[in-house]
């Protein structure tokens, strides 16, 4: 933890290199102590080193995944604040990073204005005035998470969705609902 008049620590995990060194370069730019891993295996050996203050998580890395390194930064030291991003969005995902310890998530694209305004929301008291997700948008991005974790094949997302595969390709052809 930084003392009075130091920087404050923060640990930037990310498998995707240019990402993780520009995003790096703009914290640093103002004015915090930066450290980066490029997988959750490094991102946890540098925070049993020094337990970071605050911490930007990817989602999706190989090895430990971003839940992975949530837990496991959460463990080392609950006092950590730790922002998960991904270019996989779904409810689902928000909520398990939101109960293994991360204090917000946020959808790639999001530079380091967009991840400090999300460290001070999460400083302040829960907003109230989020818009809900809808039942169909909710439907429709796990959907998109099935159809992507099967590599795009309908006929395998219909299979594990229980859906049969034209019913799935409606669906997937309908844009989602706002939310």
């Amino acid at each position: 933890m930084s003392e009075p008049g130091e920087a404050q620590t923060l640990l930037v995990v990310d498998d995707d290199t240019v990402f993780r060194t520009r995003l790096a370069r703009a914290f640093r730019e103002r004015g915090y102590a930066v450290r980066e891993a490029a997988n959750g295996d490094e991102a946890l050996a540098l925070a049993r080193e020094e337990s970071p203050e605050l911490a930007v998580v990817d989602l999706r890395m190989p090895g430990p995944g971003g839940l992975d390194v949530v837990r496991g930064l959460h463990e080392i030291d609950p006092t950590t604040r730790i922002v998960v991003l991904t270019g996989y969005g779904s409810v689902a995902t928000a909520v398990e990073a939101m109960r293994l310890g991360a204090t917000h998530y946020l959808a790639k694209p999001a530079d380091a204005d967009d991840l400090l305004a999300a460290f001070a929301r999460a400083e302040g008291p829960p907003a109230l005035d989020q818009p809900v997700p809808s039942l169909a948008r909710v439907e429709w991005e796990h959907i998109n998470r099935v159809l992507a974790d099967c590599g795009g094949n309908v006929s395998q997302a219909a299979r594990l969705l229980g859906l049969h595969r034209r019913s799935l390709q409606r669906k997937l052809a309908k844009y989602p609902v706002p939310r």
